[in-house]
């Protein structure tokens, strides 16, 4: 048990080799999709990514469990310049000086999060919201939650959020079951919620798609495969190690001089304790590179374990 508990420590897995490359390829082809559709990456650390980030992580509280295995990939913004959009949000803004006309001067704008799988996301960023439903739910700010558990997940395990501005107006509640309603119950009202006082749903009418909801922003991320946040999976799946002496005397015939000495002296700080394993794995990415990485340690998937 010592013995597989050291080797732990100074290995390195599949995954760890793996993961980031595989999840570099997969959201940078999602990512440019949101690019070539007129949003930008913006960085986390400026002022508005801090919001969103904050938010984000606020609204996921209730469930710490959830919320601290959570990690941002990327913020999106909208930036379109095309006639479409600007078509679109022009509406948005006569819809909404409208609603405060009828509504005593408020149109009652607010932020609110929508979950939705990947392909899902990528056409609304595409067309629009689909007018094939009666209606659509999207979270208030601070219950991202709910979004986040709509959200689909895809293959890198990356999921996707848009945060929207939405206009509400006047709002009626609508019970869960009320599935049967696909418009306002009458010219009084404009949108639903769940709950008049404290909603964790807005409820958007089929017939106000694409009008008075403006997808700003969109947040990528991963979350734990289970978000229940209650249960761990049962299964784990086995994990095959290849020690850092191994795979350092591997890679080395590809590397250059200057590359493996750098090489060999992170291995020394790591072995007298002055970096930790994560950040060794780090210095072995940086070094090689994940593509070299990937390549050598994927020869050994099939083996049990190395020891040196």
């Amino acid at each position: 048990m010592n013995q597989i508990g050291a080797e732990n420590q100074t290995s390195i897995t599949i995954d760890d080799a793996m993961s980031e490359s595989n999840e570099l390829d997969s959201c940078y082809n999602c990512f440019q999709h949101f690019v070539t559709n007129g949003f930008s990456k913006i960085d986390e650390s400026s002022f508005e990514g801090d919001i969103i980030k904050t938010s984000f992580f606020s609204s996921l509280s209730r469930n710490p469990q959830i919320s601290y295995r959570t990690k941002i990939l990327a913020i999106h913004k909208n930036s379109n310049t095309s006639q479409c959009w600007q078509i679109r949000a022009h509406s948005f803004r006569v819809y909404a000086k409208a609603v405060a006309d009828t509504r005593g001067g408020d149109a009652n704008i607010k932020y609110a999060w929508y979950g939705a799988s990947k392909n899902e996301i990528c056409e609304t960023v595409m067309h629009g919201f689909s007018w094939r439903r009666h209606s659509i739910s999207v979270s208030p700010a601070k219950h991202g939650l709910d979004s986040v558990l709509c959200s689909g997940v895809d293959g890198s395990g990356v999921r996707h959020l848009l945060l929207c501005r939405v206009i509400l107006g006047k709002q009626e509640v609508v019970r869960e079951d009320s599935s049967d309603q696909f418009h306002p119950s009458s010219m009084d009202f404009d949108s639903a919620v769940d709950d008049i006082s404290s909603p964790t749903r807005y409820i958007i009418w089929n017939t106000h798609l694409n009008y008075n909801i403006l997808p700003c922003y969109i947040l990528s991320f991963e979350a734990p495969p289970y978000l229940s946040g209650l249960t761990e999976p049962k299964t784990i799946k086995p994990k095959t190690w290849i020690t850092f002496g191994t795979l350092i005397s591997i890679l080395s015939p590809f590397l250059d001089h200057s590359q493996r000495a750098s090489l060999e002296e992170q291995y020394t700080n790591y072995l007298g304790k002055k970096i930790t394993r994560p950040q060794m794995i780090q210095r072995v990415r940086a070094i090689a590179g994940n593509q070299l990485l990937s390549a050598v340690v994927k020869l050994y998937t099939n083996k049990v374990q190395f020891w040196t």
